[in-house]
């Protein structure tokens, strides 16, 4: 497990597997350790997928300083991993409430991006969360499913604050509720940094007007991937996101949740593999996309 020093000291652990051009990888949560991505359902099979442990998470250290898990203070660390890989431009992907920190980074370092991915990300640094009215709508589309009159209730209770985010809700976030789902969503509980998480977001991470101001000239493309059936981002909302990037596509998966490559990997890896492939130069031997 390679690992490399943050500017504060702090160690930080990244994983890699695959091998063909380098794609960093920054996961959601917030502060959730990089191990539920996987291989993001087969990405690996054409490119280096370089997945960060977020301070705090996975193999990473704890910081001394605890204010550091903030989502803006974070984009030093990605910055580092960028240095400590010797990439002048990276490709770069973030899942869910890395999209900020993603956003983020893009808005500080807009020459070091060749290519951004955003799935299914929550864009709280543009000022524009997921309303609970949207998380309802999506689950509603649930309603033929046999988990959903107990699922249902309780998902209200959390969005209203008036119940804890249970298991029963778990197969919201999911495309299918099945063997694969269940399995991943098991190991949520011991992938999470409940501290970390509480300070990803606190006062001062986010400076929607400035950073919505210097997205504005960011020239690298952008993919904005949603999934159908989730409520955070919905597929409106993801819309959105695509107004604040001069030059961003929106995908719509079909049937996806929040994760995507578990629903469909062969569909997530076309569309996201295909996105990235295009612009690089082609060495002999390499097939068009």
């Amino acid at each position: 497990m390679p690992t490399f020093t943050a500017a504060d000291g702090t160690r930080l652990a990244y994983h890699q597997h695959g091998e063909g051009e380098p794609l960093l990888v920054v996961p959601g949560g917030p502060m959730r350790a990089s191990s539920y991505l996987g291989n993001l359902g087969g990405l690996d099979a054409g490119r280096r997928v370089i997945r960060l442990d977020l301070r705090g998470t996975g193999d990473s250290s704890v910081p001394a300083d605890p204010g550091t898990y903030r989502c803006d203070r974070l984009v030093a660390d990605v910055e580092a991993l960028r240095a400590h890989l010797g990439l002048d431009r990276i490709d770069l992907l973030a899942h869910s409430a890395g999209g900020s920190l993603a956003l983020l980074y893009a808005a500080r370092y807009p020459e070091r991006i060749r290519r951004l991915v955003l799935v299914t990300a929550n864009p709280w640094a543009l000022g524009i969360p997921a309303a609970p009215e949207d998380r309802l709508a999506a689950a509603r589309l649930r309603k033929d499913q046999p988990w959903f009159e107990e699922a249902f209730p309780a998902l209200e209770s959390w969005l209203a604050g008036t119940g804890e985010a249970g298991p029963e809700i778990s197969p919201f976030f999911y495309g299918r509720w099945d063997t694969a789902a269940q399995r991943h969503d098991a190991l949520a509980d011991q992938e999470f940094n409940d501290e970390a998480a509480g300070v990803f977001g606190s006062e001062g991470a986010y400076d929607p007007p400035a950073t919505s101001a210097a997205l504005a000239l960011l020239t690298a493309p952008v993919l904005v991937l949603a999934g159908e059936a989730d409520g955070a981002p919905n597929p409106e909302l993801a819309r959105r996101i695509t107004e604040f990037l001069p030059n961003a596509e929106l995908a719509v998966q079909p049937g996806a949740g929040h994760f995507p490559w578990l629903d469909d990997p062969e569909w997530f890896v076309r569309r996201v593999a295909g996105f990235l492939d295009a612009g690089l130069s082609r060495r002999p031997g390499r097939t068009p996309s």
